[in-house]
C-alpha cells in the first residue's frame, strides 16, 4: 500500500542536538554527548505525525552521518523525507544544549550549512512541488527565515505559491534575536502577513513587534489570519478573522526543560485544525502536547494516548483546570488519576 499523500508540509532546518552525558559539568570538562534531532519545523513535523495527521518534512540536509541521521528519526517517526535534498559541500547544522546552574543555554553550529543554501529554485524540485501541491497545510517559521538571504527568498515565494496551490500557510514567529542582529526584519513581517494562521508567544511579540496587545498585532498581521497568541505558562487565545476571541488556560506542569514545548504547542493546535476541532480544543491540544513535552528532557515527546486525549479535550473545565503533567505522566479527575 502506497504511503499516504501529506496532509501538512513543515519547510525550514533540522540540525543535531548534542548535550552533555554530565550536565552539571562545564562545558569545556564535558567529554560525553547524547544525540539527538532538533530543528523547530522537524520538532512540528514529528508532533503531527504522532497526532496521526500524514505530514511531510521538507528541507536540505548535508550528505554525511548527522544528515543520514536526521532522515533515520525522521522516518521512524512516522515523516515522509521524500521532499529532502541531499548536498554534498555543506553539512548539516548543529548545536549543542548545555545547562549549567539550572540555566539552559544553546550554542549553534548553523552557518553554511546545507539548509541554509535553501533558496527560491528549491521549490522547483520535484518533489517538493509535487508535496506543496497536494499539501493542505504548510508550516513554518521566523528562523527559517533568518538563516540566510536565500531562504529568506524561499519564503517570499512559498508565500506567493499559497495564492495558486490554495494550502493554509501556518507561521510560528520562533524570534531569535541574535539571528537578526545585523538583519532587516522585512522578510519576516512579509512571511506573518502573508500567513492564515500566527503563532507567537507574549514575550516574542512585545520583543519583535513591540506589543503583544491582541488588538494592536491584529493591525500588524493580515485581518484574514487566525492569531495564536500564547501568554507564557498561563493561557493560549485564538483570535478568529471574524473578531471571536477564545481563551484556554494552560494546564500544570512539573517542567522538566522548556525547550521544543512551542514546536509541540504549534504541532498541537495545527492537528487539532487539521482534524476539524472546535477552536477552544485546538487550543487543549496545543497545551497538552506542550505539557509533555515539557515533562521531559528532549525537544519532543510521545503525546499522550488517543482515548487519553479525546477525555481531556472534552473535559469540564474545572478537571481540565485540575489536571497536572509531569516526569511520571499526567495526573486528572477526568482519568480517574494517573496516566
Amino acid at each position: 500500500m502506497a504511503d499516504p499523500v501529506p496532509r501538512a508540509i513543515c519547510l525550514g532546518e533540522a540540525m543535531i542536538m548534542l548535550a552533555p552525558a554530565d550536565e552539571g559539568a562545564p562545558l569545556e570538562d564535558a567529554e560525553t554527548f547524547r544525540r539527538s534531532v532538533g530543528g523547530a519545523e522537524c520538532n512540528v513535523a514529528g508532533g503531527l505525525a504522532a497526532l496521526g495527521v500524514p505530514t511531510g518534512w521538507i528541507s536540505r540536509l548535508g550528505a554525511d552521518g548527522f544528515g543520514r541521521h536526521v532522515r533515520q528519526d525522521l522516518i521512524a517517526r512516522g515523516v515522509d523525507v521524500g521532499g529532502v535534498e541531499d548536498d554534498l559541500e555543506r553539512p548539516t547544522g548543529l548545536y549543542v544544549k548545555h545547562t549549567l546552574g539550572g540555566r539552559t543555554r544553546m550554542h549553534y553550529y548553523r552557518s553554511g550549512s546545507a539548509a541554509a543554501a535553501m533558496d527560491a529554485g528549491f521549490l522547483d524540485n520535484p518533489a517538493v512541488r509535487n508535496r506543496l501541491a497536494g499539501a493542505e497545510l504548510v508550516h513554518t517559521t521566523g528562523i527559517t527565515a533568518a538563516i540566510s538571504a536565500s531562504a529568506a527568498g524561499l519564503l517570499d515565494r512559498l508565500a506567493a505559491l499559497r495564492e495558486t496551490a490554495g494550502f493554509t500557510l501556518s507561521v510560528d514567529l520562533n524570534w531569535r534575536p541574535a539571528l537578526w542582529k545585523t538583519k532587516d526584519p522585512a522578510p519576516l513581517w512579509r512571511l506573518l502577513r502573508a500567513a492564515d494562521v500566527v503563532l507567537l508567544g507574549a514575550d516574542e511579540a512585545e520583543a519583535f513587534a513591540g506589543t503583544s496587545d491582541p488588538d494592536e498585532l491584529r493591525a500588524l498581521l493580515s485581518p484574514g489570519a487566525t492569531i495564536v497568541l500564547k501568554s507564557d505558562s498561563h493561557a493560549a487565545m485564538a483570535l478568529l478573522p471574524d473578531g471571536t476571541r477564545v481563551e484556554v488556560p494552560a494546564l500544570t506542569v512539573d517542567v522538566v526543560e522548556p525547550v521544543g514545548a512551542g514546536d509541540a504547542f504549534a504541532a498541537g493546535y495545527l492537528a487539532g485544525t487539521l482534524q476539524g476541532l472546535p477552536v477552544d480544543q485546538r487550543l487543549r491540544l496545543g497545551h497538552l502536547t506542550a505539557a509533555v513535552v515539557l515533562a521531559v528532557p528532549e525537544d519532543h515527546a510521545v503525546p499522550p494516548a488517543v482515548e487519553i486525549r479525546q477525555a481531556l479535550l472534552a473535559c469540564p473545565v474545572d478537571e481540565w483546570s485540575a489536571t497536572r503533567v509531569g516526569p511520571a505522566g499526567i495526573q486528572s479527575p477526568v482519568l480517574g488519576g494517573a496516566a
